[in-house]
C-alpha cells in the first residue's frame, strides 16, 4: 500500500458540447487520451494531464492572483492551471482554436510567464510556464 491514500486527482467536467471541449483540450492543448467509453447513458474520454494536484487557495489570495494575470477580480470557484513548456506560444495556440484570451500572458512575482483564458466547457484557465 502506498503512503499516500490517494493515487490520482481527476477533475471531471461536463461539456455540452462534448466534441468542442474533446477537440480542444485534447487536439489542440495536447492532453493526450488515456481512456475513451461510449454507450446508451453517454460518453466519457480520460485525458492525461500530467502530474496533477490541488491548489486551495483563500479569497484574499485568489484576488491577488487574479490581480496579477488579469488586473482584476475575473475567477470564478474553480480556475484550471496548467503548466506548459511556452505560455506565450500556447496562448496564440489556444486563442486560435477558439479559447477567448483574458488576459495575454504576463511575468508574475513568483517568476513564471502566465496567460489567462476562458476555454469550453466553461473552464478559466491559467497557462504558465516556469522563467529561468
Amino acid at each position: 500500500m502506498s503512503d499516500h491514500p490517494v493515487t490520482e486527482l481527476r477533475l471531471v467536467v461536463t461539456a455540452d458540447d462534448y466534441e468542442e471541449a474533446l477537440r480542444f483540450y485534447r487536439d489542440v492543448l495536447g492532453l493526450s487520451e488515456r481512456a475513451a467509453f461510449s454507450g446508451p447513458d453517454g460518453r466519457v474520454t480520460i485525458l492525461d494531464a500530467g502530474r496533477a494536484t490541488l491548489e486551495i487557495a483563500d479569497p484574499a489570495h485568489a484576488a491577488f492572483v487574479d490581480q496579477v494575470e488579469v488586473g482584476r477580480r475575473v475567477a470564478g470557484h474553480v480556475r484550471v492551471a496548467f503548466e506548459v513548456p511556452d505560455s506565450a506560444e500556447a496562448t496564440r495556440r489556444l486563442a486560435g482554436a477558439g479559447a477567448e484570451v483574458v488576459a495575454e500572458p504576463t511575468r508574475t512575482p513568483w517568476n513564471s510567464l502566465n496567460a489567462r483564458l476562458e476555454g469550453p466547457a466553461g473552464l478559466q484557465l491559467t497557462l504558465f510556464s516556469d522563467l529561468e
